[in-house]
């Protein structure tokens, strides 16, 4: 295992954490960093938001991969040995998909998951061993653009990114083609990227997705403030907070915030200073954004890359996207 960050622990992380928390909440219009949802207690409550009957996008997106894994790997391996790149692996629980059918089509690749968390990492790589033995696996501890200069340096063969699970729809426009446009500066030519976005559908159905009538988003949302307090000493009075969503069909984009229910003033140890609140002022917390798939080969073409095919589920509301590059 490569590590190539460290971020996981130690004064680094809690002290990056702390400013991007001090920068967001010292603007006018109020913000926090999504990337912060996933402490232990965030990523267990996305485990059960994935579960939930509103939230479609994993099964669509395994429904995609289940049904096209052969199409897929046809289309990675034809041109002899690559390295398949997982950007956010996490459990890898979708990718498998297509390792085993990589493995049975006897094609030749080696596995390079990559991520922040170290743990995760090692478990990863601990349940490869143990179910398909016959994989090489080199996973890369560190951000994704860390982790794709050290494989363009010293990965030379053909590679295959994915980048599932629509987390493009997190980045806003702009920032959607400088990630993209930094991703292609570290590919060559003939490498190719796997890419899940969301697509435009029913506003009801996305709505749906991100304020479930158990509260489980609502609570995956508050537990940003919880980490707050938990890792940087925030003095939140989190019931002071309510989740909301919105969706705008227009921009179609996905919107999540935490109001303040009262006037209030928080200390945030770690940053060393107090924050203002007026009574019914929200903090952004997240965008999703839903494509239509013009927007996303658009997308691709300001960066390099050309739609080699698109991979859609039985509704067509999900879609991995196969490009090249030019």
């Amino acid at each position: 295992m490569i590590e190539l960050s460290r971020t996981e622990d130690g004064s680094n992380k809690n002290g990056a954490f702390a400013k991007d928390v001090a920068d967001g909440l010292s603007q006018k219009q109020k913000h926090l960093p999504s990337r912060y949802f996933y402490d232990g207690k965030g990523s267990q409550l996305f485990q059960q938001i994935m579960d939930l009957p509103e939230y479609y996008l994993t099964r669509a997106e395994f429904e995609v991969l289940t049904d096209n894994q052969e199409a897929m790997v046809q289309h990675f391996a034809h041109e002899g040995f690559f390295h398949m790149i997982d950007l956010g692996a996490g459990d890898a629980l979708k990718t498998k998909i297509l390792i085993r059918q990589l493995t049975k089509q006897q094609s030749s690749f080696d596995y390079v998951p990559v991520d922040i968390s170290g743990d995760a990492m090692k478990q990863l790589t601990k349940s490869l061993q143990e179910e398909m033995p016959e994989v090489g696996v080199q996973a890369v501890v560190g951000e994704y653009f860390k982790a794709l200069q050290w494989l363009q340096q010293n990965k030379s063969e053909r590679k295959v990114v994915l980048f599932l699970g629509s987390n493009i729809g997190n980045f806003e426009m702009k920032e959607s083609v400088e990630f993209l446009c930094s991703m292609r500066s570290y590919l060559g030519a003939g490498d190719k990227l796997l890419m899940g976005v969301d697509l435009r559908k029913d506003p009801d159905t996305i709505l749906n997705a991100y304020d479930d009538a158990a509260g489980i988003t609502a609570e995956f949302n508050l537990n940003l403030l919880h980490r707050i307090n938990r890792e940087l000493g925030g003095e939140f009075d989190v019931d002071q907070f309510q989740h909301y969503a919105m969706y705008n069909p227009l921009e179609g984009v996905m919107r999540s915030f935490l109001i303040s229910l009262k006037e209030q003033d928080v200390y945030i140890r770690d940053t060393g200073r107090t924050f203002h609140f007026d009574a019914w002022e929200a903090i952004h917390t997240e965008n999703s954004h839903k494509y239509f798939i013009e927007q996303v080969k658009e997308l691709g073409q300001q960066c390099g890359f050309k739609i080699e095919t698109v991979f859609y589920d039985s509704r067509r509301g999900f879609a991995d996207v196969l490009f090249t590059t030019e």
